[in-house]
């Protein structure tokens, strides 16, 4: 047998190589150096691999279900990227298996150890969880070979592996545009195969009320209906098409069902009391004003918000979590609490006197409105607390000070978790400027550029001491809709950045190195591609970097791609092609010019990247 292979050396191991046998023919191996990292990876090159064939089976306890349903899912990855069907059985006699098991003396319960021979995968996890991923490990080690006449097999080695945070997350808005439930499943399916264990789902918005509510149909009636939707910022024009959609709880829980089937928790968000102007449409009695209001048509904040000083408005608020939690069995119930104007409630009768009956003053730090928001989420809170859950919201929580054991999710840059963190409350970080896929100004940065922007983020700052570190408890991106229409248009933002996302949130600093995830990333795009995901193809185009060369008078060009592709370059105006001049160092240039570049690969060629 002849062994043919190529190794990157780094951290963490780029490999492939190929195998040669007159029985057998071609086989392909993969590398256990996926994405997110490992915490460690061991490949014994000199080994034999692990060949998948038809006869390979899969084996899982007896009277464990989830761990049939998880070997279940092992062999539907294995024939996504090999077209071969496994046997999934409890009979554990015999060789040619994949071998799973829960060893609770793994410390970690999310973690798990992986062994591959060439005769057997043995892998075990702390926990059922450990177990499920450690079988995305072994999908994405897999080369895809279907359709193709050669073998796939698993590098020989060891992985063992764990969570760097407890929270891993991805919000998905759909307030602003609904997403039926086939495409919401999809959406999960995304963060199962990066890891992710918290699906936040955005349901309520001034623009559309998304969850079916029994004590408050109108809810849904008429709040979930918007008779047209503003699509150009700058003229202002607006499409007359009327959108609406809401998910009934049965559909809610069947997502939850099936999100948990996959060991992500769904963390339901009804965003109060600002951003209520579809609740205001339904029922006008809780604002401050009366009314009439109607649901947003286009996008912003709005003056018009739940009355602070109206126990009704608090009732409601109440009964609707109420419902929300007898739904979502999640430990997170997140109540908003961003972006809540106080115009109306320095105006409204109702929201001075309770501030009166209260007593609330103006502080240095916090206006009495604020103060009242607080009261009003803190009243919100003993109600979540009672049902054994926790509050979670938006840093704007941190205005009026904190309501007690709260959560912060820090939106707005990195301080409010800082500031939550040294009162020693959990935060949770999901800054714009890093972790909000649907930023306009993100979504102009491309390539690899757009994803260093996302891996170099560090969610724990350096300024935090070591007792206050340990508060901050995960890391999250989000997508807002309010430009998002359509399943293309939400894969082409988080699709590849979720991958730079999940090695943030899983893989330990120490393990991160960006160049060596480039090296990885090629891989995971073959996923994408082989999943129909419409992931942003601008990863392929080529990077123009220009530095004046103030000594020489001159500017340095330099031309790259995130996998070292071959490039072509013009600087004469003329579109290049694989008989331009070939790109082999950086280009001195003394004049105008036009540079241009393209990327020549087997697969195909990329799109022209033009600079002047």
């Amino acid at each position: 047998m002849k062994k043919q292979f190529m190794q990157w050396a780094g951290v963490g191991m780029w490999l492939a190589f190929t195998l040669s046998a007159c029985v057998s023919g071609e086989t392909e191996v993969g590398n256990l150096n996926v994405i997110p990292q490992p915490q460690e990876v061991i490949q014994h090159l000199q080994e034999d691999p692990f060949v998948i064939n038809p006869q390979t089976k899969i084996v899982y306890p007896a009277d464990n279900e989830k761990m049939q349903r998880t070997a279940g899912f092992l062999s539907s990855y294995i024939k996504e990227s090999t077209g071969i069907s496994l046997t999934t059985t409890t009979d554990a006699k015999g060789s040619n298996a994949i071998v799973l098991s829960v060893d609770e003396s793994l410390s970690r319960p999310e973690g798990y150890r992986l062994e591959v021979s060439s005769k057997a995968i043995e892998l075990a996890g702390g926990s059922e969880t450990g177990v499920f991923y450690g079988i995305q490990t072994l999908y994405k080690a897999l080369p895809i070979t279907k359709g193709e006449p050669v073998s796939a097999a698993i590098p020989a080695g060891v992985v063992n592996d764990y969570p760097r945070f407890g929270y891993r997350g991805f919000m998905l808005d759909v307030g602003r545009h609904y997403f039926p439930v086939s495409y919401v499943k999809q959406v999960i399916d995304m963060l199962a195969l990066h890891n992710i264990n918290y699906f936040h789902w955005h349901l309520t918005e001034d623009q559309g009320w998304r969850i079916e509510i029994k004590k408050y149909p109108k809810l849904t009636e008429i709040g979930s209906v918007r008779p047209r939707t503003l699509i150009d910022r700058e003229t202002q024009t607006y499409d007359e098409t009327p959108h609406s959609g809401f998910y009934t709880q049965e559909e809610a829980k069947e997502i939850v069902q099936y999100a948990a089937d996959r060991f992500i928790t769904v963390v339901p968000e009804i965003d109060l009391p600002g951003h209520m102007l579809a609740a205001l449409a339904s029922y006008p009695e809780l604002g401050c004003t009366g009314g009439p209001y109607e649901v947003a048509c286009k996008w912003g904040v709005f003056s018009d918000v739940l009355c602070g000083g109206n126990d009704t408005a608090l009732q409601f608020a109440k009964d609707v979590l109420n419902e929300i939690m007898d739904i979502f069995p999640s430990p997170y119930i997140h109540i908003g609490g961003d972006e809540c104007p106080k115009k109306r409630w320095k105006e409204c009768p109702k929201c001075q006197a309770k501030i009166r009956e209260l007593g609330l003053k103006t502080t240095p730090k916090h206006t009495k409105e604020n103060r009242l928001q607080t009261y009003f989420m803190a009243e919100i809170g003993k109600e979540i607390s009672a049902r054994g859950r926790k509050m979670l919201g938006w840093d704007e929580m941190l205005e009026g000070g904190l309501a007690p054991e709260a959560t912060v999710m820090s939106w707005t840059s990195i301080r409010g978790g800082i500031e939550a963190a040294r009162l020693h409350h959990n935060a949770i970080m999901t800054p714009i400027q890093f972790l909000y896929f649907s930023n306009p100004r993100f979504n102009l940065i491309k390539g690899a550029k757009s994803l260093e922007r996302v891996y170099t983020f560090e969610p724990v700052p350096d300024e935090l001491n070591e007792d206050e570190k340990q508060y901050i408890i995960g890391t999250q991106a989000c997508l807002w809709t309010e430009w998002t229409r359509d399943s293309l248009k939400v894969e082409w933002q988080i699709l590849p950045r979720m991958a730079a996302l999940s090695e943030i949130q899983w893989t330990q600093p120490e393990h991160k190195n960006f160049d060596n995830f480039l090296h990885r990333l090629p891989a995971m795009l073959a996923v994408y591609a082989d999943r129909g995901y419409d992931f942003r193809r601008d990863i392929y185009d080529v990077a123009i970097t220009t530095v004046p060369a103030v000594d020489e008078e001159k500017v340095k060009v330099a031309l790259y791609t995130f996998d070292n592709a071959e490039i072509h370059y013009t600087l004469d105006g003329t579109t290049p092609d694989a008989q331009s001049p070939l790109y082999t160092d950086t280009l001195l240039v003394d004049k105008n010019v036009v540079v241009q570049a393209i990327a020549i690969r087997a697969e195909g060629n990329s799109e022209v990247s033009k600079t002047e």
